[in-house]
């Protein structure tokens, strides 16, 4: 599937500043899921940005900016083509060691009613996994089809808003991703937070979006979107992976500011 993805993001500062430093991860990689024919992000001083991989694997641009002035405008765009792998991105190369996403961070706390019936018996780490997402479901309640909208899941699993005196807008409940993340983690499997974009279908519009990925022995890194109730096909683009939401946000900055984004996302 040929997707293409226009992510705008504003950001209006406090004060300002003799100097603003962006932390962006804006840029998708390729990957067994996706390819990305076409990329680029816009913003005054990114041509002089530092670029690397940072401890997750995700392309990071650290951007500069001499007394910005007004509101700053971050534009990320492109086109991504998608496979479906029925969820499953396996062991790419050059990945951090899947033990990193068994540390369990204040985000990613469940309750033992969640996963405790996990604890004993003889299922499969994939039926276990998916018995998981069906319990997450079952304890925070589905959407209606009319309420997942462009804003729905990131406003659930990874915010849209970025306040002054905060790294990041913390997610309010439910929490699909984390709470699915948190109860992995509690059986010992590690999982990790995703960022991305869906693309649009018959049943909901596309936008930003948020998931779960989790790791099997034998499969790899497998796909799971808890709200949804899916394992994530080609519409999915993923953007960003982390612990939680907080390690994965789109844009971070210093000083902190007033951040509002929004991704239109069309089929090729």
């Amino acid at each position: 599937m040929r997707i293409e993805i226009d992510h705008s993001l504003k950001l209006s500062l406090p004060y300002q500043p003799a100097q603003a430093l962006f932390h962006l991860l804006l840029t998708p990689g390729s990957g067994p899921t996706q390819n990305v024919e076409d990329w680029s992000v816009e913003v005054e001083g990114v041509d002089n940005a530092g670029r690397f991989a940072d401890a997750f694997g995700n392309l990071v641009h650290l951007v500069n900016q001499s007394r910005p002035e007004g509101e700053i405008a971050i534009r990320a765009h492109g086109v991504v083509t998608t496979t479906d792998t029925n969820g499953v991105l396996g062991k790419p190369a050059g990945e951090p060691v899947p033990t990193l996403y068994r540390r369990v961070t204040a985000l990613t706390r469940a309750p033992v009613t969640l996963y405790g019936k996990f604890r004993t018996g003889k299922d499969t780490r994939l039926d276990i996994l998916h018995g998981l997402m069906a319990r997450v479901g079952e304890t925070l309640g589905l959407p209606e089809p009319a309420e997942d909208g462009v804003q729905s899941q990131m406003s659930a699993d990874g915010a849209q808003v970025q306040r002054q005196g905060e790294a990041v807008d913390l997610p309010p409940p439910p929490d699909y991703a984390h709470l699915f993340i948190g109860g992995a983690r509690a059986l010992d499997i590690p999982a990790r937070f995703v960022t991305g974009y869906l693309a649009p279908s018959a049943e909901r519009q596309g936008g930003l979006h948020a998931w779960a990925e989790a790791y099997d022995d034998r499969l790899g890194w497998i796909g799971f979107d808890p709200r949804l109730q899916i394992c994530p096909t080609e519409h999915y683009v993923r953007l960003a992976v982390g612990l939680d939401a907080e390690t994965a946000v789109p844009l971070r900055t210093s000083p902190v500011g007033d951040m509002v984004q929004e991704a239109q996302v069309t089929l090729g």
